[in-house]
């Protein structure tokens, strides 16, 4: 888990190259037909749950997928790995994607979305909250430097004077807000309110999203090219990790503590960690829709909200079709 908007620190991508650790799913099943590699966005915390349940009860598999898993981190691009071909499915954000695209000239093609609404939001303590943007308002906010357009951008909408809220750089720690020194920060609502709590605090917190910067997170994204040549295993790829992600949402209590010694061994973080995180991600992804959908609703609202940050944004990044065919 980090922040939605930076965490890729998305340079060049023809200059980038993308790190990443590599875990296979082919050492937990018997080899499958068509090899597909799957770049994810971060380290393996319960953001990635879903995929994590898939391999390991063999949905990949059952759909003739020979799933190679590249686990991310603060140096990993993920749509560098899509340009370097190292992966063909990546997590990104739809900013820096469409960013790409738009500017870059990248290929490249959005046909999914794991969080319906984003993450991030603005977390306070319980004790003296920030309810709404409005409330920001002659106080001092915490951002980190990348995400303060974003911020502007939310203020703006919500017809909010951003000269009366003071921002100052945030470095994802919540050690200022606890010690009194700020009263709110941006960060991700589904993570850092249970660091608060460790700390002997109870936190408050909103998402950006309801509060008019409606854009996706962790957008499933393709090159052209592996959209024409590899759709089949795409749409199969889409199949089964909807599958993983209806099981694990379930009860998301369930799975977490499965995973201690496997795909969330060496993290640092506790079992109790990641079930707040998966709980509290449970209605951001789910959707009447299903898991993953691109309906016409929400890319209006991604590209309405991506164009109040200055992002030429257009319908034309996005396709449906392959969630259509599963």
């Amino acid at each position: 888990m980090s922040i939605s908007m930076n965490r890729r620190r998305f340079l060049a991508l023809t200059g980038a190259t993308a790190a990443a650790g590599f875990l296979s799913a082919s050492s937990r099943s018997a080899s499958a037909a068509s090899p597909l590699n799957f770049q994810a966005s971060w380290i393996n915390d319960a953001e990635f749950t879903g995929y994590f349940v898939a391999i390991d009860k063999g949905y990949y598999k059952d759909e003739g997928l020979e799933l190679n898993y590249l686990s991310g981190g603060p140096d990993v691009i993920p749509e560098s790995s899509l340009i370097a071909g190292k992966a063909d499915i990546a997590l990104t954000t739809p900013d820096t994607t469409i960013k790409a695209i738009t500017e870059q000239g990248a290929k490249f093609k959005i046909i999914g979305a794991q969080y319906q609404k984003n993450p991030i939001g603005i977390v306070s303590l319980a004790k003296n909250p920030v309810k709404t943007l409005a409330d920001l308002e002659g106080k001092t906010l915490a951002v980190p430097p990348v995400n303060v357009i974003s911020v502007e951008a939310a203020l703006k909408i919500s017809g909010i004077d951003r000269s009366k809220v003071k921002i100052v750089p945030y470095e994802y720690d919540p050690t200022p807000l606890l010690a009194g020194e700020i009263d709110a920060s941006l960060d991700f609502t589904t993570n850092v309110p249970y660091t608060i709590k460790l700390k002997g605090e109870e936190a408050h917190s909103f998402l950006l999203y309801d509060f008019g910067f409606t854009i996706y997170n962790d957008t499933v994204v393709v090159t052209e090219e592996t959209l024409k040549t590899k759709r089949k295993e795409l749409v199969a790829w889409l199949r089964a990790s909807r599958k993983g992600w209806v099981e694990n949402l379930k009860d998301p209590a369930l799975y977490p503590p499965q995973f201690e010694k496997t795909w969330f061994a060496g993290t640092g973080r506790t079992i109790e960690n990641e079930i707040f995180f998966n709980t509290a991600q449970k209605p951001l992804i789910e959707t009447p829709a299903g898991i993953f959908a691109l309906t016409e609703d929400g890319i209006e609202k991604n590209v309405a909200a991506l164009q109040a940050v200055g992002i030429k944004a257009t319908k034309d990044a996005f396709d449906a079709s392959l969630l259509a065919e599963i």
